[in-house]
Formats: C-alpha cells, sequence, structure tokens
C-alpha cells in the first residue's frame, strides 16, 4: 500500500507509483479472466479494492506480471512512462483482437521538486471499483473469443529510458478501424491512470 508521510491522506510518489502498478496488475489480471484468455480454474479468488477479483494462479502468468509491476513502478517513480497497452492476439496468427490502452499522466512538479498533492485513499479505491467494475462488465458488450489467444503487454516511456535487456522493442500492434470504449479514469494526485 502506500507509504504515507505524517500527514494524514498524503500519498508519497513512491506510495502513488506502487499504487499505479498495483493497479495494472489487478487490472491485467482481470482482463485476462473476463476475457478468458486463460481457463476460468486457473484463478483464484481475493478481495481487493472492495471488491472479489479473480488472480491467476498459473506461475509463469503470476511470474509476468510481477516482473511487469516492478518495471512499471520504477518508471513511474522516475516519472518516464506514458502508457502501458495490454494486447490480446490470436494464439494461431498473432493477430491483434483486442488493445486495452492505459494512458500515464505525471505531475512533473511531484517528480523534479517532490510537491505533495492531497487525496484519500477512500476516494482512490472508489476511483479504481469504478474501473474494475467497467472492466468486468466488458464481457456484456465486447464480442466473445473464440479462439485461443495470448496476450503482451506495450510499455511507451520517454526515449532516454534504456530498454531492460528483458523487454523488446515492438511495433504498436494497432487494430484496423477498431471500435473504442472509453473507460473511467483514477487519479491518485501524483500520477493519473486512465484506460
Amino acid at each position: 500500500m502506500a507509504s504515507r508521510t505524517v500527514a494524514k491522506d498524503i500519498i508519497t510518489l513512491r506510495g502513488s507509483a506502487a499504487i499505479v502498478s498495483e493497479f495494472f496488475g489487478y487490472a491485467a489480471n482481470s482482463i485476462l479472466y473476463n476475457r478468458g484468455v486463460y481457463p476460468e480454474e486457473s484463478f483464484a479468488k481475493v478481495k481487493k479494492y472492495g471488491l472479489p477479483m479473480l488472480l491467476t494462479q498459473d506461475e509463469g502468468v503470476k511470474s509476468f506480471i510481477t516482473n511487469l509491476t516492478a518495471q512499471l513502478s520504477e518508471w513511474l517513480e522516475a516519472g518516464k512512462l506514458q502508457r502501458v497497452v495490454m494486447v490480446i492476439m490470436s494464439k494461431a496468427t498473432k493477430a491483434v483482437l483486442e488493445r486495452w490502452n492505459f494512458s500515464i499522466e505525471t505531475d512533473s512538479d511531484v517528480v523534479e521538486k517532490g510537491v505533495s498533492r492531497e487525496k484519500s485513499d477512500r476516494e482512490i479505491m472508489r476511483e479504481i471499483q469504478a474501473i474494475m467494475r467497467q472492466i468486468a462488465s466488458s464481457i456484456t458488450y465486447l464480442p466473445c473469443l473464440d479462439e485461443p489467444c495470448v496476450f503482451d503487454v506495450l510499455a511507451y516511456t520517454d526515449t532516454d529510458v534504456p530498454v531492460p535487456f528483458t523487454w523488446i522493442e515492438s511495433d504498436p500492434k494497432l487494430i484496423a478501424n477498431p471500435q473504442m470504449v472509453k473507460l473511467h479514469s483514477f487519479d491518485t494526485k501524483k500520477e493519473t491512470q486512465a484506460i
């Protein structure tokens, strides 16, 4: 959870980066479960953000998401991350079927000057709950994925960020003539996360 200064309801930059990166891990799990990328029985129920959430029990996927969120947190703390995109692709053809775009807005005053912004954990949790509910309800209006799928994650960083050896350069994995659905956003008053 967020590390705090003495003043109540002030989230530090590290705490804010932790909230955003942790959120992405839960959002990724929710998308993988709700879109049927992995079998239902490979997920276990936990409670997070005041909601029942499902987390993958597949060791490879868990490791991938853990490493991913650690790297995202590092880039967030440095103010170098602009966007994270989760793509769902056909396992057979690698055609991109869905793109989940998470835009990041970093407050430069926070990164450069250490300025604190106030926002209660309760407010942040309500905003995150709204996004998680929208992800879960997406199965009612998105078409069924009726073929085996895989996923990948793209990170859009500042150009001066060295690429970790476990990451590779990628094309943007765009969808021709996409239909777009805008979901809610949340703001920690440090970084804003919108999908």
